[in-house]
C-alpha cells in the first residue's frame, strides 16, 4: 500500500510541476501578447496617420493636376490666338505693301 501511496504522491508532484511550468509559459505568452497588442495599436495609429496624410496629399495633387491642366489649355489658346494674330498682321502688312506699290508716285517737279 505504501508503494502505491508513494507512486501517487510522485505522480501528483510531477503533475504539479508540469502545471507550474505551464502556468509560467502562459504568463510569458500573455506578457508577449500584451506587448504585441500594444505594438499593434501603435502601428495601427501610425497607419491611420499615414493614411490620412496620404489622402490629404492625393487631394492636393489632384488640385495641382487640375490647375496644371487648366493652365496648359489656356496657354494653348493663347498660342493659337497669337498665331491667328500673326497671320492677320502679315496679311494686312502684305495688303498695305501691295497698295503702296500700286499708288502712283508724284515725282514731278513743278514747272
Amino acid at each position: 500500500m505504501q508503494s502505491y501511496n508513494n507512486e501517487i504522491v510522485k505522480c501528483l508532484d510531477d503533475l504539479c510541476e508540469r502545471r507550474n511550468r505551464l502556468v509560467k509559459e502562459i504568463q510569458r505568452e500573455e506578457q508577449e501578447k500584451n506587448v504585441l497588442e500594444s505594438q499593434f495599436r501603435a502601428l495601427q495609429e501610425r497607419l491611420d496617420v499615414v493614411n490620412a496624410s496620404l489622402r490629404e496629399k492625393e487631394s492636393t495633387k489632384a488640385e495641382f493636376d487640375k490647375t496644371i491642366g487648366d493652365t496648359e489649355k489656356a496657354y494653348m489658346k493663347i498660342l493659337e490666338s497669337s498665331q491667328v494674330l500673326l497671320n492677320v498682321v502679315k496679311k494686312e502688312s502684305a495688303a498695305l505693301n501691295s497698295a503702296a506699290e500700286k499708288k502712283p508716285t508724284n515725282n514731278h517737279r513743278p514747272c
